[in-house]
């Protein structure tokens, strides 16, 4: 049965194809509300993502929808650092090198991988894009060291003025700088699954949220944006998803929550490519918002094609847009429901760190929640509804 969700609330790490699930969103009034993003760290630090949200809303017109600061930085660290694996697919500014929203938290300094990763902050543990720093695996992005996030706890409200708006942003600092995670936990219980969480970046929000408000649980519906269930991932284990190895811990609570949950990942997102026509014709139209789609997308095909030109010669995975597809039309894919689990550690007897599996609980005890694993995508109806929409965005 196809569900138009009254309302949504989105997660957003804001990268290219957050950005892109955005657009789509801002080009589906008819279908729901987008009552609020709350931006997050994973694609770029916090910071930059909220600047991002906001840059990308203005240009669309919608400088009325509310962006909130949601979690810096992982459950299980302190701080995060953004890693050069998401530079490469997202560029130094999370937007593909636009610039739309300034010059990029990035831009100044350097730190690339081999340099000292002692970021001054003493005796506190530090993630590199979802590796402890440290781990031959952790390789920040060029200029992240001098921004490392030393935010306070998610678990408490954040009242700190987001970077963006202390530089002069258009957006009023009372509402916008407000508490991301207790926006979320206020519209659940006032909407209940009248309303959708659309997370397309690491799990943390919505575990913070959860976890203040284990009332919300029973009554969130969330589509999730992550993981990978049949197929390789895309992590240096070629196991672990990159938005679940930001914070396993996170993404195990929330499978565990009882909330109902639909997993949109690399299963389906990689059957989902956007062709180099789509960015050309949004292009043709001459606008500043076709331009700006185009330039995302073109970024995004040229760095996915240079990484496997294998599987991404026909374009590239729409991770978040497809996400953002389901949450108003679930009939696009075909699900599998498993109790799942997120594995939170690597080593004999306990799998791989970040990999999705079926939880064996489930097998005996069938009162352990399950998940709705999407495996199958009805990609050519999917990748014709988002490019016409997208070209009337555009306009």
């Amino acid at each position: 049965m196809v569900q138009c969700p009254d309302r949504i609330i989105a997660s957003m790490d804001t990268g290219v194809d957050d950005a892109l699930a955005l657009a789509y969103l801002l080009g589906s009034t008819d279908e729901c509300e987008l009552g609020g993003v709350i931006a997050s760290y994973g694609n770029v630090d916090a910071n930059t993502a909220y600047a991002n949200t906001c840059a990308v809303l203005d240009l669309f017109g919608r400088a009325d929808i509310p962006v909130f600061l949601g979690s810096e930085h992982p459950s299980w660290a302190d701080a995060f650092i953004p890693d050069a694996g998401c530079a490469q697919f997202h560029g130094d500014d999370g937007l593909g090198n636009t610039r739309l929203a300034g010059s990029g938290a990035l831009a100044d300094g350097a730190c690339v991988p081999g340099d000292d990763m002692s970021v001054d902050v003493p005796d506190e543990v530090v993630s590199v894009g979802g590796y402890l720093a440290g781990d031959v695996h952790a390789h920040p992005a060029l200029g992240a060291c001098s921004r490392v996030n030393r935010s306070q706890s998610v678990d408490h409200p954040q009242s700190a003025m987001p970077t963006a708006l202390a530089s002069g942003g258009k957006r009023r600092c009372s509402v916008d700088a407000a508490d991301g995670i207790e926006y979320l936990i206020e519209q659940v219980r006032e909407f209940g699954r009248d309303v959708t969480v659309l997370a397309t970046g690491p799990l943390t929000d919505v575990d913070a949220a959860i976890t203040r408000a284990p009332d919300i649980a029973s009554k969130l519906r969330l589509v999730m944006m992550g993981g990978t269930l049949t197929q390789p991932g895309n992590c240096w284990d070629a196991v672990a998803e990159t938005n679940i190895i930001q914070d396993p811990e996170a993404a195990n609570r929330v499978f565990h929550s009882g909330a109902d949950i639909t997993m949109v990942g690399l299963d389906v997102t990689h059957q989902c490519l956007l062709p180099q026509s789509a960015a050309d014709r949004w292009r043709a139209t001459g606008t500043k918002r076709g331009r700006f789609l185009a330039d995302l997308a073109d970024f995004s095909i040229k760095a996915n094609l240079e990484a496997d030109p294998a599987l991404f010669s026909g374009g590239m995975p729409l991770h978040d847009p497809l996400a953002a597809a389901v949450a108003l039309d679930s009939s696009l894919v075909d699900c599998f429901d498993l109790a799942l689990r997120a594995e939170t550690n690597t080593g004999d007897f306990n799998g791989v760190r970040g990999r999705t599996t079926g939880d064996p609980v489930g097998l005996v005890n069938h009162s352990t929640p399950h998940v709705h694993v999407a495996l199958g995508v009805d990609s050519g109806r999917f990748l014709d509804e988002f490019v016409e929409k997208m070209a009337e965005v555009c306009r």
